[in-house]
């Protein structure tokens, strides 16, 4: 769905209470704004249109550059309304006071258009499901499960623990990749301002000196001749490359080729299963404890768990079910889905507490993750720094070799 343009509108007016209030609000239009004051109580007396500025005064803002909410605005935004639900308030009033604290334009802008799709009739969830760049799948159908089942306070209370518990788990994966990638990107530079402004000076030195450059001296001199040439081309590819996977990453045929590439890549690939396995459980588990149909949670599940080969096993589970085969064992039957995580859902099954088992193998899977995530920081760490050391220490000896050659040489005279 189209974006509409936001603009800023000053308002006078009061409250219920009878108390004069003002302050700015933004709205697609004159319209939307009247409707955002009617959801939060106040009776405007002036509303008008904010000047735009101009020269230095002006905010600049790029819409293709313009940050998306994070899961942690989302799970802010969605524990607020749960709370203001929970005590009461309705649900329109309750959408334009979390507006009015949305820092991140893109969500304010979504929920400025929910809340008058709402107000016009639409019920929250249907109003939700059309931006999918805004807001997940897996929040929209839990919204619809709680609007359904007449529990839309628990129902957003599910979706920001969701949230909260895939922020974590992306916070831990970030902090073990953070340093290799960050010891990486010194090594390269290092390594390219050795190539770059050093080995050019040694080169000058050994061309006076006359003699036959040892083979590593003379790989490191080759590569720093092709430097001003090979960097350029390097990074605009490197820039062309991230640009293109920005873009294609989530398309169908490039994750049916990346993502199991994702499962089988040594140390990563068990970090990676483990991390799908407990989006799986956690999503499955959050679905069904708000009463969504199981084939219906089996199909949103498989979108979330973040791996194609997950997506596309589930799709198999699904058709099992489908035909009355039971969850634990249509589960069974994709390699993928580990002997212990199957027999948590069979018991499951048979206890009635689906949910519970899969709930408790998130959990599990979490643990692991956490402790994976550390015992790769740390063995880690030492690699790379053996690594930086060895290559740093190459290029000096390479440097000075010829000064050594040249030593012996003055001593076998």
């Amino acid at each position: 769905m189209a974006e509409t343009a936001i603009a800023q509108w000053s308002y006078k007016g009061f409250d219920n209470a009878g108390k004069n209030v003002k302050g700015v609000l933004d709205a697609p239009s004159e319209a939307h704004a009247l409707q955002q004051l009617r959801a939060r109580g106040v009776t405007p007396v002036n509303l008008a249109a904010k000047a735009e500025a101009t020269g230095l005064n002006r905010e600049i803002h790029i819409e293709a550059l313009e940050r998306g909410p994070k899961l942690k605005d989302l799970a802010v935004m969605t524990r607020q309304l749960a709370t203001m639900v929970g005590a009461g308030v309705s649900i329109l009033r309750a959408l334009a006071i979390v507006e009015s604290q949305t820092d991140n334009r893109k969500l304010k802008a979504t929920l400025v258009e929910v809340t008058a799709m709402v107000e016009g009739g639409a019920a929250f969830s249907d109003a939700l499901e059309q931006f999918p760049l805004v807001v997940p799948p897996i929040m929209v159908h839990l919204i619809r499960a709680g609007e359904t089942g007449g529990f839309l306070d628990r129902s957003l209370l599910m979706v920001a623990d969701n949230f909260e518990a895939e922020t974590k788990l992306r916070s831990k994966v970030k902090a073990a990749l953070t340093y290799p990638i960050v010891v990486l990107f010194v090594a390269l530079g290092a390594v390219a301002a050795m190539l770059i402004f050093i080995v050019p000076v040694f080169e000058k030195m050994f061309a006076d000196l006359g003699g036959t450059l040892p083979a590593p001296t003379q790989v490191l001199v080759n590569l720093s001749h092709a430097m001003p040439i090979a960097g350029p081309i390097i990074v605009a590819g490197i820039v062309a490359f991230s640009i293109w996977w920005g873009r294609n990453k989530h398309t169908l045929a490039v994750r049916k080729v990346v993502d199991p590439l994702k499962l089988k890549v040594p140390v990563f690939g068990k970090l990676n299963h483990k991390i799908a396995l407990t989006r799986f459980a956690r999503n499955f588990s959050t679905m069904l404890a708000s009463g969504v149909p199981i084939l219906q949670s089996l199909s949103i599940v498989g979108e979330t768990a973040g791996n194609q080969v997950i997506t596309d096993a589930l799709h198999g589970v699904q058709e099992q079910v489908r035909q009355g085969k039971p969850i634990g064992e249509s589960l069974a039957s994709e390699p993928v889905f580990p002997e212990m995580l199957v027999q948590m859902v069979g018991i499951g099954e048979e206890s009635g507490a689906i949910d519970n088992m899969l709930d408790k193998a998130a959990n599990f899977y979490d643990d692991e993750v956490e402790t994976m995530s550390s015992q790769l920081t740390a063995m880690l760490e030492p690699l790379m720094i053996v690594f930086m050391g060895g290559l740093l220490g190459f290029m000096i000896v390479a440097l000075y070799m010829p000064m050594f050659m040249i030593f012996q040489n003055i001593q076998n005279m």
